[in-house]
Order: C-alpha cells, then sequence, then structure tokens
C-alpha cells in the first residue's frame, strides 16, 4: 500500500513540479499585470474598484487595501478579473437596476456612471498592459543576454527543395525578401515560415553581385526540441555556422526598448496571419491550444532554462492582450465594440441589446474553449 501511494506522489508529484508550477508560474504574471492595467486607470479615473482576483471562485486568501479593495487569491487558477462598483459579476456586465437606485456620492464612484471615454480607456488598459509587459520582458532579455544572430548564409541546399528549385547555391547571402531587408536567418526564417505556398522574391549576395531569385515555400510537418509539430514554411536550406556568420552583440535600454517592440508586433503579426489563414482555409485550426497546450508547453519551455519560460510569458502575454482585443460580448473588446456603439449613438445600447450580446460572447467563448481543450487532448493523444 505504501508503495502504490509512493509511486503515485512520485509520478503526479513530478507533473505538478515539472507542467503545474511553470503553467501557474506564467499565467499569474500574464493574468496580473492585465487586470493590474484595468485596475491602475479605473483609480486614475477615480472609480472604486471592489476586488482584484487572481483566480475565480472560492478565495483562499486575501486582504483588503486602504481603498477598500479586496486582493484575493482564488481557487480555480485560470484567469482572474477586476470587479468595479456598479458591476453585477466579474465580467464587468453593469447591474443596472442598481446603478439607476444609486445616490449622487455612489455614482461618483461608479464604473457605469463614467464617462464613455473612460470607461473605454478603463477596458483597454488590460490588453494595453499586457503589450507594454512583453515589451519590457522582450527588451529586459536582449539587454541582459544580448541578441546573437546568425547571418542569413546559405550552408547547404537540401536535394529536392524549394530552395533547389529556385537556384539557391550553398555560400549565397540572403539580402532581402520581397523588398524587406533580411539582417539575419532567423529573420529569413520568420518570413518563410508565414509564407508557404507564396511566391516570394528573394535577393541573394552571389560572389559579391546581387542575384534575385523567385521562390515558393513548402508547406512541412517541422518537430521543436520537445517533439511537438509546427506547420510551417521552409526553402530547404541550412544556416552557415561558421565563426565568421555567428556573432552577439550588447544591447542598450533604448535599443532594447525597439527591438521588444518589434518582437511584440512579429508575435501579433503571425497571430493574425495564422488566424486569417485559417479562417481562409490555408492553416489548420489544429494549433489553436487551450490551458492544458500552454501547461505542457510552459513544463517542456521552463527545461530549458528560466530565460526560455520569462520570454514564453511575454509570449502568453501578447496572446492573452490581442485575444481580449477580439470584439466579442464579454471580453475587453466586446466592451469596446459596445462603447463604440454608444459612442456614435450618444446613448447606451438597450439592456436586452447588452444582455443578448453578453449572453451570445459567453457562447462564443464557451465553444472556443471546448474546441481548443479538444485539440488539447487529441495532441496529447497522439504526441
Amino acid at each position: 500500500m505504501s508503495m502504490d501511494i509512493w509511486g503515485i506522489l512520485n509520478t503526479y508529484g513530478g507533473w505538478l513540479v515539472g507542467y503545474l508550477v511553470p503553467f501557474l508560474f506564467v499565467l499569474t504574471i500574464v493574468v496580473f499585470f492585465h487586470e493590474l492595467g484595468h485596475f491602475l486607470v479605473a483609480r486614475w479615473c477615480g472609480i472604486k474598484v471592489v476586488a482584484f482576483s487572481i483566480g475565480f471562485g472560492p478565495e483562499i486568501v486575501g486582504f483588503n487595501d486602504r481603498y477598500g479593495t479586496r486582493w484575493k487569491i482564488a481557487a480555480v487558477p485560470l484567469g482572474g478579473y477586476v470587479k468595479f462598483f456598479g458591476d453585477d459579476n466579474a465580467a464587468s456586465v453593469p447591474d443596472l437596476e442598481a446603478a439607476a437606485s444609486m445616490s449622487e456620492s455612489e455614482k461618483r464612484d461608479s464604473f457605469v456612471h463614467k464617462p464613455v471615454g473612460s470607461r473605454a480607456a478603463v477596458v483597454a488598459a488590460g490588453p494595453i498592459a499586457n503589450f507594454i509587459l512583453a515589451i519590457v520582458i522582450f527588451a529586459g532579455v536582449f539587454m541582459i543576454a544580448g541578441k546573437q544572430t546568425t547571418s542569413a548564409r546559405v550552408d547547404a541546399v537540401q536535394t529536392g527543395s524549394a530552395a533547389q528549385a529556385a537556384g539557391f547555391k550553398p555560400g549565397d547571402l540572403v539580402l532581402a525578401i520581397n523588398g524587406q531587408t533580411i539582417a539575419s536567418f532567423s529573420d529569413m526564417q520568420r518570413i518563410v515560415s508565414i509564407s508557404a505556398g507564396e511566391p516570394i522574391e528573394v535577393t541573394v549576395e552571389r560572389g559579391g553581385v546581387p542575384v534575385t531569385l523567385k521562390a515558393k515555400p513548402e508547406l512541412k510537418e517541422i518537430k521543436d526540441n520537445f517533439g511537438n509539430v509546427h506547420r510551417l514554411g521552409v526553402l530547404g536550406i541550412s544556416r552557415s555556422m561558421a565563426p565568421g556568420d555567428i556573432k552577439t552583440e550588447k544591447v542598450g535600454p533604448l535599443r532594447a526598448i525597439v527591438m521588444g517592440t518589434q518582437e511584440t508586433w512579429f508575435v501579433v503579426d503571425r497571430t493574425m496571419s495564422y488566424l486569417g489563414g485559417v479562417i481562409a482555409g490555408r492553416e489548420a485550426a489544429d494549433q489553436l491550444g487551450g490551458p492544458i497546450r500552454i501547461a505542457q508547453v510552459s513544463g517542456q519551455v521552463a527545461t530549458a532554462g528560466f530565460t526560455a519560460l520569462i520570454h514564453l510569458t511575454a509570449v502568453l502575454s501578447v496572446s492573452i492582450g490581442l485575444l481580449n482585443l477580439f470584439p466579442i460580448p464579454l471580453l475587453d473588446g466586446g466592451h469596446l465594440l459596445f462603447y463604440g456603439i454608444e459612442a456614435i449613438r450618444g446613448k447606451p445600447l438597450s439592456e436586452r441589446a447588452q444582455e443578448m450580446g453578453f449572453r451570445i460572447g459567453l457562447a462564443i467563448v464557451v465553444m472556443l474553449m471546448i474546441f481548443a481543450t479538444f485539440n488539447d487532448i487529441l495532441h496529447l493523444a497522439t504526441s
């Protein structure tokens, strides 16, 4: 009996430390800063914040600050919320009946009675905080670790590949793709990976002379170091690892911020390109993942070290910020959509219209979560 219990603890204890702890570390940071954005702008706008919660459900631990806000950690650590005075629930759905009976002093503290511009600023602050967090993390990584780059020089060309068909040769140095300057091999990979099946114009330096090549990257399944499969566009070339083609440069604060912003924009652009491909039928939707996939990836990345895990935190922060901006009622983007309509009409949508909108939004979010979880389970079963 004792050996069985020890075996169970050993098995699940390893899973707990290896996957759950990195997952909660990453998710808690992202959620905290998202909600902190809402919280700080709400305070700035004179809105009373009733609760700041990391997680949902029953409270595990918490305290009240001097402004009356209840800061707490809840039992279900899959998100969080800031509840404002006048909200009916954690999704910031207004309690219109209670709002109508408020005194003048209560209205000054109420979210629902603030001008539409203030409410929009509070809602937008969450996703914006996620983007700022990502920029700061990326910039910090660049400043501490520097930037290691490998020149976009071709070492070898695979037989039968798109690169061979296009006329690439070993020793070619890629200078530009579709007019965009290429400074490193990773710059080239980023463009090629999202260009599967699309013709691209590549300018290379060959023997000191610029040569223009026409190529069409092939869509292939690539396994990463953890065995995860990714479908990406590839040319079929390998990079040069010669000493002169590898360099690490120190990055100052200002340049690090610029690079962090560029890295953040790349994640946004790559995400939107993928979603556009799913809608157009060019990409498979099975790459969409939920909490299980995030936990798995967090555990895998944690084995590569803290820098890799904090880098994943930045990527997830961008993804959460972007997701929340989608114009789906219940998400921040849905609230912003309602506020935009209110600003145009000069008055809010009817209570009935808002209620229907939130119900539709809830249905969409639940369906997306079910679909993502199904993908996660399928991914685990086939990996």
